[in-house]
């Protein structure tokens, strides 16, 4: 929604004396997920972190970095490429800022061998409602102490606080790649295909899920210098599929991540034996799946009916929780039904860092 003002704060100093000062925030960066979680109350500031562009520390030799929320994940990427090493999180928008993506929890098929942004922050400074700094963990990777802060955050869609600078773990780039690619129209042979893969020790980079109009295909990437061999020893593990390996691969990952986006993109958390069902409630929508983790996003195109066909797909789902990301407003509610007693955590977390309700209130979970 369009809110009635904005404050572009240049430090972290200037975004905690404007916020101090504000009734109601809603947090934002590059404007490239603005769309997701529920809507914002009226009157609501925008403060934007795009002056937060900092990369403040990056040290190579102990795969850590220290970058403000406003750096666009792209050229943070290109920064930690220089000395061979990556933030392992490889979202559809390249586009987005480091801090929209901690706040929404984004991922793209990295996320199959090196975990999430929860994984990866290993620190973080927020500002809070009342203009307090709030900072947890740093750059030690087994840092233990007080609130873990980044856990909290991540995937908090900016209703705790604003994040304004994170710590995150760094991993080294692959030497090289090659994918392997199965394709079958067969959502019982697609699904048999991906618990081949992912019951085996394969250390593989991704495990991906692509079904489109009737058709399926596994994408299971390797890394390193052995990725090609590895790839091609890993086509024996399939059966009742067509079977090719890739090794320029990169085109191949690119549309997968795309695919990720819509018009409408409805997001489910399954187990991975769920896989044939997820496919059966997407209709005409695009699947992307992270198979072996159970998590999948349904794309759906334009058109009239649009919202008609995301509430059929999220019926058909239940019980499986889903949530709609891209076209959220096309619903009443975005998000699943939480848990009771998870409901009633959630608010006591709510309670404790945003006690005034200044940060998106009721744009969360269960109206948090």
């Amino acid at each position: 929604m369009t809110t009635a003002a904005a404050v572009r704060p240049a430090s972290i100093e200037e975004a905690a004396a404007a916020i101090a000062d504000l009734a109601v925030v809603r947090p934002a960066g590059a404007g490239s997920r603005a769309e997701w979680g529920g809507s914002d109350p009226a009157g609501a500031v925008t403060v934007h972190t795009g002056g937060l562009d900092r990369i403040v520390a990056h040290n190579p030799g102990d795969f850590t970095a220290i970058v403000q929320a406003g750096v666009p994940l792209a050229d943070l990427q290109r920064h930690l490429a220089r000395e061979g090493q990556w933030l392992a999180l490889d979202p559809p928008d390249r586009g987005g800022t480091v801090g929209g993506l901690v706040a929404t929890a984004d991922s793209g098929p990295a996320r199959h061998r090196y975990g999430g942004v929860r994984d990866l922050v290993i620190g973080i400074t927020a500002v809070l409602g009342d203009g307090a700094v709030a900072r947890s963990g740093g750059t030690v990777i087994k840092n233990v102490a007080g609130y873990d802060l980044g856990k909290l955050f991540a995937g908090s869609y900016g209703t705790l606080g604003l994040v304004a600078q994170v710590a995150v773990r760094l991993h080294p780039l692959p030497a090289g790649t090659a994918t392997v690619v199965a394709t079958t129209d067969d959502p019982a042979a697609l699904t048999a295909a991906v618990l081949a893969m992912s019951r085996h020790p394969l250390e593989a980079l991704s495990l991906d899920v692509l079904w489109r109009a009737g058709e399926g295909r596994l994408l299971v990437r390797f890394g390193g210098v052995t990725a090609a061999a590895r790839a091609e020893a890993a086509t024996r593990l399939l059966t009742g599929v067509d079977v090719t390996v890739v090794r320029d691969d990169e085109s191949i990952w690119a549309a997968q991540r795309a695919a990720q986006r819509g018009a409408a993109v409805v997001k489910v958390s399954a187990l991975p034996t769920d896989l044939p069902a997820v496919l059966a409630a997407a209709g005409p929508a695009t699947v992307v799946s992270r198979a072996a983790l159970g998590v999948s996003w349904l794309s759906f195109p334009a058109g009239d009916d649009l919202a008609t066909r995301v509430a059929a797909a999220r019926t058909a789902l239940a019980p499986r929780p889903t949530v709609v990301l891209d076209g959220a407003r096309l619903v009443e509610q975005p998000w699943p039904a939480p848990d009771p007693g998870m409901l009633a955590l959630m608010r006591r977390v709510k309670e404790r860092f945003d006690p005034t309700a200044t940060f998106r209130p009721g744009a969360y979970v269960g109206g948090i």
